[in-house]
């Protein structure tokens, strides 16, 4: 399989945008003729820098608004396709793409059209150049994949053939096996795009809301099947128009790009086993048993108070490490640990971010098979150097500077607990809360790293994204995403800082980055759980009065539950399938927190309604300590 991007697609000058994209794995670029124009060099030198970046030019485009023009236009078209010829020959660029015209001049007719392309192919196939003709999706007399292909079918010209896009096709809902009927030896060129499904201009969607496969919400795993199933072999390329990417990293956003392209071609691979397109062999998405730890890097002097913390919430302390200064807590299935060592990733990770969770270990099948499938989609393997008795445990750099290790019940790795700690007993003995398992784990990003962050984990491991959500806090919006698995074992949301102003842009700021904001944890019967936890000296975030008077008017609860709620600061959401109870602890430093939830029935989501009285009571708190009035 070969690959490539629009230079369109990234920001920078060409430069940089050759070096990101050659850096990130791409075979070729596409050179969009605005990066080409605005470039202080000529076409030879550009042609160049390309090879010199060890890619190829894939295409070179767009030549706009050429076919079915009237006399005189017509040879004026013409002489302009021939300048662009000969600039493509310069460029060492051998194929053009030719975008069905929006001219309101433009004549209709297919054969008008098809003898316009002929005529075109034989000038293309002096210099040793094909023409490649897409059909946009607001073309002003071809729209459709369908027109397209017949007007290169009657065209019947060897340098002439379709660029499809998935993007024109998926936009206009055009069923893509539509596709599977077209040759693929006359399938030029192959773009590929996702988006997000807003109801608006299709031109302006187009230009402002593209993203990578598998970042929105069309199917381009489809459309890529019925293209594979025509046997087409040649050039994969990304063209996204995005405005948030032309504002980001080029170097981050290439990776995105190459990521997706390799995730999309295991999908299709696995629907379409006899397709012609050669994919990476890798294992298939890893389904995540559970979280089986979370690591929390600080000093002596925070971890005393992040174990008060954990003391409050019924965890014990449970273990010791044979050799290094970390502790294990334990309640139910939840695992955390605490890492004081003055070396290591863990000290480097306290240095930058202060406190904070630095590694997440889950429960796979094959943990080995995993840091396989990780590898393959970019991600970066993590090793650090293992003392006596320690084991080898598989690991990759995760999101947001953390790192994630593997555990699986294949070899010594599901006796970690027994191998690498000694068992201590917690003289305190903390009343247990009845906490079983981590429900989900919250990161907090800026809002442009969001699509960045669901790719990784969507193409990584057996998950679905849900949809997205506007979570409202008193200083902005916050966009909110969670990423999870149908046995709901992991969940993981995502929160999308626009500002800092906001709670989770004021913990992305004071923590340098740090991506856990907080930690919830499942209870079977939250009552039971907040009584346990008053006795332990667990101080509630305290909920506005206001919320239980406006509880009581949305959803009629009888006042006995709603006298408990209010007592002991619990939330209360409900949906179509069952009930969601909240309750908070108070913030650990710069905005973590710890929450605790029960899901009654069949309730699937995350309490988004009550994220703005949780935030205004979180602020209330911080401001009271000094924090800036927002």
């Amino acid at each position: 399989m070969k690959t490539s991007i629009a230079t369109v697609s990234i920001s920078g000058d060409l430069a940089e945008k050759l070096a990101a994209i050659a850096a990130a794995g791409f075979d070729g670029v596409e050179i969009f003729e605005n990066d080409f124009l605005a470039f202080d060099g000529g076409p030879r030198e550009v042609g160049q820098m390309v090879r010199d970046h060890g890619l190829e030019i894939s295409l070179f485009q767009p030549f706009r608004d050429f076919e079915g023009m009237p006399d005189p236009q017509r040879s004026r078209t013409f002489d302009r396709a021939e300048r662009k010829l000969d600039l493509m020959g310069e460029l060492g660029a051998d194929l053009v793409l030719v975008c069905s015209t929006v001219s309101p001049l433009a004549l209709g007719g297919i054969d008008r059209a098809a003898d316009d392309f002929r005529e075109l192919g034989e000038g293309a196939a002096k210099r040793g150049i094909r023409v490649g003709y897409e059909a946009l999706a607001w073309g002003r007399h071809v729209s459709d994949h369908r027109d397209a292909w017949e007007i290169v079918r009657r065209a019947d010209h060897a340098n002439v053939g379709l660029i499809l896009d998935s993007f024109h096709t998926l936009a206009r809902k055009i069923d893509p096996d539509t596709i599977r009927s077209i040759p693929g030896d006359r399938i030029f060129f192959v773009q590929l795009a996702d988006a997000p499904k807003i109801e608006m201009d299709l031109l302006y969607w187009s230009r402002h809301f593209r993203n990578m496969p598998g970042e929105g919400d069309l199917d381009v795993t489809g459309f890529m099947r019925a293209v594979a199933a025509t046997g087409y072999d040649g050039v994969l390329s990304l063209e996204i128009f995005n405005d948030q990417f032309r504002g980001g990293s080029p170097k981050s956003i290439s990776v995105d790009g190459h990521r997706s392209l390799v995730y999309l071609m295991d999908r299709v691979r696995r629907f379409e086993p006899d397709i012609r397109i050669a994919v990476s062999d890798m294992p298939d998405r890893i389904e995540v048993e559970g979280v089986e730890f979370v690591e929390f890097a600080a000093d002596e002097d925070e971890a005393a108070q992040l174990a008060a913390m954990l003391h409050t919430l019924g965890f014990a302390r449970a273990g010791r490490h044979i050799s290094k200064d970390v502790e294990l807590w334990r309640q139910g299935g939840v695992n955390i640990v605490i890492n004081t060592e003055r070396e290591g990733f863990a000290h480097s990770s306290y240095v930058v971010h202060g406190t904070n969770v630095c590694d997440i270990g889950l429960k796979v099948e094959d943990a080995a098979a995993t840091v396989e499938r990780a590898r393959a989609l970019g991600a970066d393997p993590f090793e650090q150097i293992v003392g006596p008795g320690e084991l080898k445990i598989p690991a990759i750099r995760g999101v947001g500077g953390g790192v994630m290790h593997f555990i699986d019940g294949k070899t010594d790795l599901a006796h970690v607990w027994d191998i690498e700690f000694r068992s201590v007993a917690d003289e305190t003995s903390p009343k247990d809360a009845g906490l079983v398992r981590i429900d989900h784990i919250a990161q907090t990003m800026n809002y442009e790293e969001m699509l960045t962050w669901l790719l990784f984990y969507t193409s990584i491991f057996e998950t679905r994204k849900t949809p997205m959500v506007d979570v409202v806090d008193p200083a902005g919006l916050v966009r909110s995403q969670a990423i999870e698995n149908d046995n709901g074992l992991l969940r993981i949301t995502l929160n999308g800082a626009e500002n800092r102003r906001t709670l989770a842009g004021h913990f992305i700021a004071e923590s340098f980055g740090s991506a856990v904001q907080h930690i919830a944890f499942a209870s079977e019967d939250i009552f039971v759980t907040a009584e346990a936890l008053a006795a332990n000296g667990f101080a509630p975030l305290p909920i506005s009065p206001n919320y239980y008077d406006d509880l009581d008017a949305r959803f009629g609860l009888e006042q006995a539950l709603l006298d408990r709620m209010k007592e002991a600061n619990i939330l209360y959401d409900r949906d179509d399938h069952g009930e969601y109870f909240q309750l908070y602890s108070r913030n650990y430093g710069e905005g973590f927190f710890f929450e605790l939830v029960e899901r009654r029935g069949g309730y699937s989501g995350y309490g988004a309604a009550n994220a703005q009285f949780r935030i205004a009571a979180q602020q209330r708190r911080m401001r009271a300590k000094g924090m800036p009035k927002l």
